[in-house]
């Protein structure tokens, strides 16, 4: 499980995230701060791996209690989710190390896409070894990727259906074909194949050939 703490000065803004954030498969809420102050005493007893946090908080602002994290020696992954969208805030948010910027007021769907990218980020990470250029271009195009494949879907695509067919992905033991899929969405096969196309084309899964004796091979699906 991913560790999540929450700061945002308003209380019930901070309830709405975390609940969000309970709502996706891999991350867990671990406390809520409603200032710099409090996400730092938070952080003392509760360690975690990702923090969404506010700009715009009581004592002083979210990037002063990053750089306040970098000088204690705290290397915890920071999302901003904020409603500052100033072009010097942003470039100040990339350059003290935030891995994401989500600007308010924003959708689940908006939300959801940035922690997917993350988990993969940090599945990547928790692996370990020795990365080929290829994995590298992966692992910093991981957050934008997921963005894209989850929240702008092209012309004639249900998000509805999306989330079905990732569902199934994620939920799956092992890598599925698109009659598989198809069949526990509740989907035609040719709907579940137009799906699955646009998601490994956003990079969300992989294909892989499974070769029989005779004929074409069969392609199989999975959740990155």
């Amino acid at each position: 499980m991913i560790d999540v703490l929450v700061v945002d000065d308003d209380m019930r803004v901070a309830e709405i995230n975390a609940a969000y954030v309970a709502k996706i498969a891999g991350f867990r809420v671990s406390c809520l701060a409603h200032s710099a102050a409090e996400a730092l005493a938070a952080l003392d007893t509760h360690p975690v791996d990702l923090i969404l946090l506010d700009h715009y908080l009581p004592d002083e602002t979210g990037l002063q209690l990053v750089a306040d994290l970098r000088r204690r020696g705290l290397l915890t992954d920071v999302i901003m989710v904020t409603a500052a969208r100033d072009i010097a805030t942003v470039q100040a948010a990339m350059r003290h190390g935030a891995l994401q910027y989500l600007v308010k007021p924003f959708t689940f769907a908006g939300l959801r896409s940035k922690l997917e990218g993350y988990a993969a980020l940090h599945r990547t990470f928790e692996s370990g070894g020795q990365a080929e250029q290829s994995e590298v271009d992966r692992i910093f195009g991981a957050l934008g990727a997921a963005g894209a494949g989850s929240t702008e879907l092209p012309k004639g695509h249900s998000t509805a259906t999306a989330d079905r067919v990732r569902s199934v992905l994620r939920s799956a033991d092992a890598p599925l074909s698109a009659q598989d899929v198809a069949s526990q969405a509740g989907l035609s096969r040719q709907t579940a194949q137009r799906y699955l196309k646009l998601l490994e084309r956003t990079g969300r899964v992989r294909l892989t050939l499974r070769y029989g004796e005779t004929g074409r091979p069969e392609h199989r699906y999975e959740w990155v």
